[in-house]
């Protein structure tokens, strides 16, 4: 008897959670699992009274809908049957109406309990029980905080945008000009690099102008003047002059890349909501501001973790540190520029995320040179608000616990990065030998300070 009332109390405690299909029939029995789950899901079941198809177990047995009610009411009501043949009926799907006491004494042969059944009242506590939870759960689902169908229109677009300007199969990396890495200024920086790889496998980390900056820039050809490019749509026709590659091997290739990626960054701010209703000249005073950020932040998407490259394709276009100091950058901008990309890289970030914090960064009314600040800032808090509600919603913990702060944290971070950066383009650019090598939009952009 000990054991009866124990598995009564393991059925009473577990009849709280059970689906609420049919109350006055699931109130007043009970479905026990399956003992030692000797009864495989793909196998039909039978009613171990009858042989009908069986639903579960019910008062303690495998049994169909019929013989569990069948059981329940005659216990119910303490019904004594007499069987009018011989007292041993076979009882089919058929016939199982025929003999009302061989099929009670089936019943009890194969171990259905009346203990199991529930009283009146427990039935009532039941149904309350289950009445308390639906409501809970549907209070807790109205208060879980969702995206609105505005929300995720704004979502949407930043999608496409972002799809529409950035080639994750880097097919026109071709048609720059070529990359040439020179083995003797290889050694200097690959013991850098191996040095910070080192440094950086458990570390925050952050990305250089990158995999967008990586995307590909038709026939290696020269943007038109930035100004143009912002009030007007893309076009990217003009022709690469010709250099001499002794010195800083890879400054033509990754000049071309970032002007190609630079161009792209142009077509995805466009098409962020509210950014064409900005003045011209605030658009060219934040798109000059946050381009190499948003570049930096959409490289996150070709660096790999493993060695610390920016991998995209083959492997002439597969980018080291020391690839980027035969460009003329120096560790100054690297260190920091990797530490970012790896911490981003971990973030985990959903590409919902990712776009809203490129759209972010680039409305940032802080931005040095920026007239209406107010609409700008008006355009950044709606999106800061969507990315905070999308975290909520859609990205689940731990992985969602302060990511906030900690993405807004890395456009902090960006400005550090930004601001090494323009400082040592500008190095470039004052020397002829090598701002020959730049292009006219690069030289736009990271050649004269906004002030």
């Amino acid at each position: 008897m000990s054991q009866l009332q124990r598995s009564w109390e393991v059925h009473q405690q577990s009849m709280a959670y059970l689906p609420d299909t049919d109350m006055e029939t699931m109130a007043a029995s009970t479905s026990l699992p399956d003992p030692a789950g000797e009864f495989d899901r793909n196998v039909p079941r039978i009613c171990g009274v009858c042989g009908d198809r069986a639903t579960g177990f019910h008062f303690n047995a495998m049994t169909c809908e019929g013989c569990k009610g069948f059981f329940r009411r005659s216990m119910k009501r303490k019904a004594m049957f007499t069987c009018p043949f011989n007292g041993d009926c076979k009882i089919t799907k058929d016939n199982r109406r025929h003999c009302q006491a061989c099929r009670l004494k089936r019943c009890v042969d194969i171990g259905m309990m009346k203990e199991f059944i529930l009283t009146d009242e427990e039935v009532q506590r039941k149904r309350e029980m289950i009445l308390k939870r639906k409501e809970e759960e549907a209070l807790k689902e109205s208060l879980k905080p969702k995206l609105s169908e505005e929300q995720q229109k704004v979502i949407d677009i930043l999608l496409e945008a972002h799809r529409k300007t950035y080639d994750p199969t880097y097919s026109d990396f071709t048609k720059f000009r070529p990359p040439v890495r020179s083995s003797s200024s290889n050694r200097g920086a690959a013991r850098s690099s191996s040095i910070l790889t080192q440094d950086l496998s458990s570390e925050d980390s952050s990305d250089l102008f990158g995999s967008d900056a990586f995307s590909t820039f038709p026939e290696s050809v020269e943007p038109q003047m930035f100004s143009n490019l912002v009030l007007s749509e893309e076009n990217d026709e003009s022709s690469s002059m010709k250099i001499d590659l002794s010195h800083l091997s890879m400054l033509p290739h990754l000049a071309d890349l970032v002007s190609y990626s630079i161009q792209k960054v142009i077509g995805f701010a466009k098409m962020i909501p509210g950014f064409r209703d900005l003045a011209a000249e605030d658009q060219i005073v934040l798109l000059k501001s946050s381009a190499i950020e948003v570049i930096m932040l959409r490289s996150n998407q070709s660096f790999t973790l493993e060695d610390m490259t920016w991998t995209c394709g083959s492997n002439d276009f597969k980018y080291r540190i020391s690839d980027v100091t035969q460009a003329g950058h120096s560790m100054d901008l690297l260190e920091p520029l990797v530490k970012f990309q790896v911490g981003l890289k971990k973030l985990n970030l959903h590409e919902e995320e990712h776009v809203l914090l490129m759209a972010i960064c680039i409305l940032s009314p802080d931005r040095p040179g920026v007239q209406d600040t107010s609409l700008v800032e008006s355009l950044q808090d709606r999106l800061s608000e969507i990315l905070q509600t999308y975290i909520r919603c859609r990205h689940p913990p731990p992985g969602s616990r302060l990511l906030y702060a900690k993405m807004i944290q890395k456009l902090a971070d960006l400005r550090s990065l930004n601001e090494e950066h323009s400082k040592q383009y500008r190095c470039l650019s004052f020397q002829p030998e090598h701002s020959m090598q730049l292009t006219p939009l690069v030289l736009e952009v990271f050649g004269n300070e906004i002030s």
